[in-house]
């Protein structure tokens, strides 16, 4: 997308391309924050994004975690939801065809499991579906017990998904990865040799908030992810040091809330930027970024998104 400014100023090219995926801008509503799209394009056209990662999705239906299940905190948030959806059958045969009625570019599948041959399962499913641009394999969700998290705790596990994933998938397949951990570099270069076709970090920092007066967690899990503003900077620098070691795209996350902090973290070397808990706090919110990038683009000199990619070094 080219971004029209006043006559006699260059126009400000927002396109990045992630995996030969092509978008109009790199803002992606990040997954858990933004469903399966239907209830924001109450909103706004969605087709203002340029992508979106839909609802975490395993292969039977879950509830989730018991409430409550979101705990405030300063400059961001707990949650604990526990991967509720309504199963990888559900959504090939629900809601994705709905989506298609709305919502007329390629969108991110989110695959979640709890088993090597869970994953590989939900995603040959998903890859068959014309819709699914790209998919992104969460194997750092901190909310579920005996889950997610553990696959990306250790680069022989995010490895072992990463292999059983490709081998039975066509389309890009980007690993996001859990920033709780000691070595997040060592983590995504095991699965970039492993066959990962791009990779995204953050996902949320694992967190606590206590009622002081019910004397017990303020969600019923006892903790949750913590996201929000607070984490940028933590996401920012895990970014950064994934995009230096490794040679396939990043997608950033973790606390972003404006345009300016999308050119921050495409600064520190990711190729498109997903918004997660401001999505919650600002239903406009991504919406409102994508309108502005050409402006904060023109007040720092930028023509074109994908030349300040990692530009620092």
């Amino acid at each position: 997308m080219q971004s029209g400014t006043p006559a006699g100023r260059p126009l400000r090219d927002t396109r990045v391309v992630l995996s030969g995926l092509v978008l109009d801008n790199p803002v992606i509503p990040a997954s858990g924050t933004f469903g399966y799209g239907s209830e924001y394009r109450e909103f706004y056209d969605i087709n203002i994004l340029g992508s979106f990662s839909f609802k975490g999705t395993t292969r039977e239906p879950r509830f989730g975690n018991p409430t409550p299940r979101i705990a405030e905190c300063t400059e961001g948030m707990i949650n604990a939801v526990g991967l509720q959806n309504p199963g990888i059958d559900a959504v090939i045969a629900e809601e994705l065809p709905r989506l298609r009625t709305f919502f007329h570019k390629p969108v991110i599948a989110n695959i979640s499991g709890f088993s090597v041959e869970e994953y590989a399962y939900c995603c040959e499913r998903i890859d068959r579906e014309e819709q699914v641009g790209l998919i992104e394999v969460n194997v750092s969700c901190p909310n579920v017990r005996h889950g997610g998290m553990s696959f990306g705790t250790s680069p022989e596990a995010a490895a072992e998904v990463t292999r059983a994933v490709k081998a039975v998938t066509t389309k890009p397949v980007y690993i996001k990865l859990s920033p709780n951990v000691t070595d997040i570099v060592s983590i995504a270069r095991a699965c970039e040799e492993a066959g990962a076709d791009g990779i995204c970090l953050i996902n949320t920092l694992l967190g606590m908030r206590i009622d002081v007066r019910r004397r017990r967690p303020a969600v019923a899990n006892t903790m949750g992810g913590f996201s929000g503003a607070a984490v940028f900077p933590v996401a920012v620098r895990m970014v950064y040091e994934v995009a230096r070691a490794c040679s396939v795209p990043v997608m950033g996350c973790g606390g972003v809330r404006s345009a300016r902090d999308v050119i921050e973290m495409m600064m520190a070397g990711a190729t498109a930027v997903q918004v997660g808990a401001e999505n919650l706090r600002n239903p406009y919110a991504s919406k409102e970024i994508v309108e502005a990038l050409p402006a904060e683009m023109e007040r720092l000199g930028i023509e074109r998104l994908s030349d300040i990619v990692g530009i620092v070094g």
